[in-house]
Order: structure tokens, then sequence, then C-alpha cells
């Protein structure tokens, strides 16, 4: 008996907690290896909440006057290391710590099927770096944050099970460098010395050596998503395909999962060719070719489209959708659920 393609959330969920993002998710969703907690809260605009810590972090402060604000709350100003860098907490230990007890509790009662992981993702150091400091203070920040991050993780590490729990890598930034040169691409220059590529590479395969193996470790490979939108569409997936075959190839333990962002338009097979030279192995692919725009028919496109140069996939959206409306919340589920039925295997 075939059963439904796999459904994978890359993070955010429009839902006011944690509690009723694991509900929604499993009334709606079949197949549903790990859930994330929705980054609900704070959390809702991806990294843009540790800028309101970075504002309150002797050793930094914001360069230039003020002015445009995200959702009229996170300033857009960088900020420039100018002394010793006391990081705070940076709440992804706090919230995933929070979220894993509702999670638990949820399972014991029967709410949450047995076997599904809790998934707790997290921005690389580049995303941060990369978005916060000026060009010249990201080089002397990039170690400090790096520091602050792992030991978030090692919290989470001591605080949950590792056989409930997923750590998800969340790489974005990594291609605003990496396409920097592409119009209207956002001007990141790499700060280390030496290939852009390789540095970049370097540095996903540092942080998943953080994860122990027996903990799912994935990577979420994104071109942005500011008000829904990409800041570079794709020409094609080589940039991702290079990207993951470096991964793929260097990386020090099993990659659990890879997901990729599909864009609406691109139900070309020209757009996935890139990735028919990628040694997968173990590793699955996760497609982000759902859109709510066109449902079913446009993702079964995509799909099919893929199908010539991806070995069997997961499906997801290109991004997290916590940043839409709450009441779009459902039906996009509802249209995974239908896509995972119609790629039965």
């Amino acid at each position: 008996m075939s059963s439904p393609c796999p459904t994978h959330l890359v993070g955010s969920v429009s839902q006011p907690d944690a509690a009723s993002v694991f509900r929604t998710v499993v009334e709606h969703l079949d197949v549903v290896p790990r859930i994330p907690d929705g980054e609900v809260g704070e959390r809702f605009y991806w990294i843009q909440f540790q800028t309101l810590r970075f504002d309150r972090t002797p050793g930094l402060e914001r360069v230039g006057e003020p002015g445009y604000r995200i959702r009229d709350r996170f300033d857009v100003r960088p900020f420039r290391v100018v002394g010793d860098v006391e990081l705070p907490d940076l709440g992804y230990a706090d919230a995933a710590i929070a979220s894993y007890a509702t999670f638990r509790d949820l399972q014991q009662d029967g709410v949450v099927p047995q076997g599904t992981r809790f998934q707790v993702s997290l921005p690389t150091p580049i995303a941060i770096v990369g978005a916060f400091l000026e060009p010249g203070s990201r080089a002397a920040f990039e170690p400090i944050y790096a520091a602050a991050l792992h030991a978030e993780l090692d919290r989470i590490l001591e605080a949950i099970d590792h056989d409930a729990l997923a750590v998800q890598w969340d790489a974005a930034v990594e291609f605003a460098i990496l396409e920097r040169h592409r119009e209207p691409a956002i001007v990141i220059d790499p700060w280390w010395e030496g290939d852009a590529l390789e540095g970049i590479v370097d540095r996903l395969v540092e942080v998943g050596g953080w994860v122990p193996t027996d903990v799912e470790l994935g990577y979420h490979l994104c071109y942005g998503d500011v008000e829904e939108a990409h800041f570079v569409q794709p020409e094609d997936a080589g940039t991702l395909a290079a990207v993951i075959a470096g991964l793929l190839g260097a990386a020090t333990r099993t990659v659990s999962f890879l997901h990729l962002p599909v864009p609406i338009e691109r139900d070309d097979a020209a757009y996935f060719a890139p990735l028919a030279d990628v040694r997968w192995g173990a590793t699955l692919p996760i497609l982000g070719l759902v859109h709510h725009e066109d449902g079913v028919e446009g993702a079964l496109r995509r799909a099919s489209a893929a199908a010539g140069a991806v070995p069997p996939f997961a499906i997801a959206t290109e991004c997290g959708f916590g940043r839409g409306p709450q009441e779009r919340t459902v039906p996009l589920l509802e249209l995974h659920r239908e896509v995972a039925a119609a790629l039965a295997r």
C-alpha cells in the first residue's frame, strides 16, 4: 500500500502559540516526521528579534540615524563592535525548552504521534553576522556569536531527549553572499579570505558537527523571505547544488534532510537539472514546491519537473509561513495534505 509523500515544515507557522501549532499540524497533516513550534512570539520574523538583544549588549552600537523599521518594530540599522562584547542569552534555548515541554505533554496524551520529532530551527552564524553587522565588524563578531549560539544549542541538547529532537540550520544570508553580483541582490561580501563558497560550506559543516549523531540534522537553504519575497530569484538550482554537493561531501556526520526552494514559476526541468549530479546518499531532499497561489496543480507541475533530477523527495513551502495571515495556515496545511496524497508512493 502506498503512503503519502512526507511533509516538512520549515519553521514559522502563523499561530498564537506552540500548542496551537502542534495541534493544528497533526490535525491537518498525515505524514510529518518532525514538527517545529512555529517560531511563535518574538521569533515571528525569523532572526530580527536578535537585534533587540543587541540593542542592550555592551560592546555593540548602532550605525547611522534612526529611520525605517520592519513592521514598525525592528530597526534596520547595522551594528558595529566598539568594545568587549558580552552577549545575553539569545532566546533560542529558552524557547525550545519551553515548547518541548508542551510537545512532550501532547505526545504523552496521544495528540502528537509517537515517533514524531520536535524540530528546532536555528540560524547559522553567517545569517546573523551578515544581516546585522557593518562590514568592518563582521570578522570580529562572528566567533563571538558562534560561541553564544553553540552554548544555546548545548542547553537544548541537555534539556531535550536526543531521540525526540531534530535540529535544522537555516541558511539564507549565505545565498545573498553567493548571489551578490546579481541584480537586485543585497550586496554582502564575504568577510573571510579565500573562496566564498568554500567558506560557506566550511561553516555549514562546522555547525552541523555541533549536533550529536543521535539527533536528526537538517538544513534549510533559502533565498530570503522579506514580506514573502526572495531577495533575488535563483536562475536555476545551480548555486543550491554547489552548496549541497560541498556540504554533503565534507559533512562529518549524516545529514538527515536538506530543504531547498522552488520558485512558483519554475515548473521546467531546466531549473532542477543541476541537482542531477548531487550524490544525496542517505540525505532526504525536501523541495519547497508548495505555493498557496496555485494549489495542487501548480505543485504537481513542479514535482513532475523535479522528478528526473531529484531522488524521492518530501514536500514543503519555500520558506516558513509565520509571517502570512493566520487564516491562511489551515488551508495551506490542507494543500500540503492534498499534494502529499497525490504524490503517494
